[in-house]
């Protein structure tokens, strides 16, 4: 009797300590690309740039391979992950800078990711590049929920990787070595790095959401002279670009001119290859791997700057499109997660999610509610492979630059309006993704009672916007 009932008492609380496992607060870490094509990694197909580490994360955890971005550029995109909102609704839609350094502030009212996360008990950080308000002003991360911010708060400034100066929170960081853009000795990216993998060390003890908005491989194309740029350098044709280059009185927004730009990208995408992996990493050093999600996307599609040759990489995966475009290319981003004993290895997703999904699944996770208004839906069961996965009715884009723009996913059916500022009853281009992922064969004319759909989704979806109206 007493053999059993001793039993009983170790399988009960082997089953309690199982359970409190499952229902302990993860670690999140979020790492955001910047201008990262869909086919600039190898889980996706790019074939001449190596990407082990990323590679490994697909492998160790789940790939998403119908997964979207905010929008088409950087701030409305991050607006719209912090917000859990689309860009019908967000409250950033385009990229305004505001002066003397920065972007057009969220407003306070906005209750963001970092801060319902924070409320839920968990240390927050931010490492790379924000853009989406000034120091001090109400969008300043550490008053958007963020315990720590190290980077560049100006998306314009992060065009230069060897800047003046970065931020330390609201203390003004001078990269002296760099002098007056004179000189390029401090690579920001590194600096940046450096940090983000302190706030794991400092904060191994206790819950924390990572926050990584790298700036790599945004132009312009600049990488130190070390032996990732040494492998690639010669292995690709070149054609020189010519920039603003560093000097006294250079642009702090330009892009230095470039002798091998293909060779610098693919040494930029390695680099940030490499940074993944270093976080991998720490995190097993610190025995943190089986209790912390990772996440790995890009903010949109692949850009065309600097010297930048997003075809010659197939960058966009064979996608129609770049940064900009509403198109496949311009928005569906490679997207993969790892959480080792809780997401099986070498899985694969179908799920339709997009950025503003992310703000209730990370909220899921850490057991509490996201705020009225959200747009996203939770993909916990997706990420997991564990239940019945709720699906999009549909997902809804706009774009505030190049005569406006506005894109709907509805089922396998992708439609998109141009030139909307002008006419806000443009015409609808509509694809079949299942027969033209390419959207190469508009079929409209073909299917007028999808076109009418997805128009009524269009205007149901967007809401004027005071500082990013349509109305000029």
């Amino acid at each position: 009797m007493m053999k059993k009932t001793f039993l009983l008492l170790i399988t009960t609380l082997l089953v309690s300590l199982f359970s409190q496992a499952q229902n302990k607060q993860p670690n999140i870490i979020f790492i955001l690309a910047d201008d990262l094509g869909y086919g600039d990694v190898g889980f996706n197909g790019q074939k001449l740039i190596n990407t082990p580490n990323l590679d490994r994360l697909a492998a160790d955890g789940i790939r998403f391979n119908q997964f979207y971005s905010g929008t088409a550029v950087c701030a409305p995109s991050r607006s719209s992950l912090m917000s859990g909102q689309h860009t019908g609704h967000t409250f950033i839609r385009g990229n305004l800078g505001v002066a003397p350094e920065g972007q057009y502030p969220i407003p306070d009212s906005l209750n963001t990711m970092a801060e319902v996360l924070k409320k839920a008990g968990y240390k927050t950080g931010a490492f790379g590049k924000w853009g989406l308000g000034p120091v001090n002003s109400e969008g300043d991360p550490n008053k958007q929920g963020f315990d720590h911010f190290y980077g560049y708060n100006c998306q314009s400034l992060a065009h230069r990787y060897y800047p003046t100066h970065l931020w330390d929170n609201d203390k003004k960081i001078i990269l002296e070595e760099n002098g007056d853009l004179q000189y390029h000795k401090q690579y920001a990216p590194d600096l940046i790095q450096k940090e983000a993998l302190a706030f794991i060390d400092e904060n191994k003890g206790a819950p924390f959401f990572l926050f990584l908005p790298y700036i790599l491989p945004h132009a312009e194309l600049l990488v130190p002279d070390d032996s990732i740029f040494q492998y690639y350098k010669g292995k690709f044709p070149e054609k020189p670009f010519k920039g603003e280059d560093y000097g006294k009185g250079a642009r702090p927004g330009g892009y230095a001119s470039q002798q091998y730009p293909h060779a610098t990208f693919a040494a930029m995408v390695a680099r940030l290859d490499l940074y993944v992996g270093q976080i991998l990493e720490r995190l097993k050093s610190l025995g943190l791997d089986e209790n912390t999600l990772v996440i790995f996307t890009s903010d949109n599609g692949p850009h065309l700057e600097g010297g930048a040759d997003p075809s010659f990489f197939n960058s966009g995966g064979g996608l129609r499109g770049f940064k900009r475009d509403l198109y496949e290319g311009g928005i569906r981003v490679p997207f993969a997660a790892r959480w080792p004993g809780v997401i099986r290895p070498n899985q694969q997703s179908e799920f339709v999610g997009a950025f503003w999904d992310l703000f209730p699944t990370f909220a899921t996770l850490a057991g509490v509610q996201p705020p009225q208004g959200v747009d996203g839906i939770s993909f916990v069961s997706a990420l997991k492979g564990t239940g019945e996965q709720k699906e999009h009715a549909y997902l809804y884009w706009e774009f505030h630059e190049q005569g406006g723009k506005q894109a709907v996913r509805y089922g396998n059916w992708k439609g998109i309006k141009l030139n909307v500022l002008k006419d806000r009853n443009a015409p609808i281009a509509l694809y079949d993704l299942t027969k033209d992922v390419q959207e190469k064969r508009n079929v409209a004319s073909e299917y007028p009672d999808v076109v009418k759909k997805i128009q009524q989704f269009m205007l149901e979806s967007h809401t004027e916007s005071l500082v990013f109206p349509w109305e000029k």
